[in-house]
């Protein structure tokens, strides 16, 4: 069954899924390996749309994929599809071009964090609406973490307490994004990133365990293991 968005909902969600994901090894674009028999842009989407807040989605594609995407879509969600770019930020900016203009929130997904379950969504959502102008989720760092010279010696343990694991989906009052996508110079991986050199506070909302993003093939085996519990 596709999925219905919100017409009077005030999100626009982003998903770029135009890169390769070669950490996962050779084959598909990362965003159109499968997961439980279903590529990993699937679940994300049909997740993103459970989100009443969500009132347009727009996926930027491999160029060359851009019909076919278009069309494994379509029995999901009502989505755009445009064609992605060279790197992440590019594809970003290419999908917020296709936004309809009186939406005034947009988010920005990874498809790799493919079980990002909606309340995250509307979570990062609401405390836009709030009053912050950027959000990101985050959960704390468990694991020590250690400074490591180019020698592969130890320089020093750092103190994990101010730390922070980002995940996605990450949201922006709409002429945040845009004004530093306008300004950016060198491409980011994270767009709270590009925010941040605007001199744009960003605030933090808790994450979730579900939310892991997909990379490796161990990443692949664990969100088998937690779709099969869903």
């Amino acid at each position: 069954m596709t999925a219905q968005l919100n017409p009077r909902g005030d999100v626009a969600v982003l998903v770029p899924a135009a890169g390769s994901g070669t950490r996962l090894g050779p084959g598909a674009p990362k965003a159109l390996r499968l997961l439980g028999g279903e590529p990993l842009l699937v679940h994300a989407l049909r997740r993103v749309c459970q989100a009443p807040s969500v009132a347009a989605v727009v996926v930027a594609a491999p160029p060359d994929e851009v019909a076919f995407v278009r069309a494994m879509l379509a029995p999901v969600a009502p989505v755009t599809v445009v064609a992605g770019g060279a790197h992440r930020q590019a594809s970003v900016a290419a999908a917020l071009a296709a936004v309809p203009a009186e939406i005034p929130i947009v988010l920005v997904h990874d498809a790799a964090r493919a079980l990002a379950p909606p309340h995250l969504v509307e979570s990062v959502a609401a405390a836009v609406r709030a009053g912050a102008e950027a959000v990101i989720p985050v959960l704390p760092v468990v694991d020590t973490i250690k400074e490591v010279g180019p020698d592969e010696a130890v320089r020093g343990t750092v103190d994990r307490t101010p730390l922070r694991a980002v995940q996605t989906p990450q949201g922006f009052r709409r002429q945040v994004l845009a004004a530093a996508h306008a300004a950016a110079v060198d491409p980011l991986t994270d767009d709270a990133g590009l925010v941040e050199k605007q001199g744009v506070r960003v605030t933090c909302v808790p994450g979730s365990d579900h939310a892991l993003k997909i990379t490796r093939p161990f990443d692949l085996l664990l969100a088998e293991h937690l779709l099969a519990t869903e």
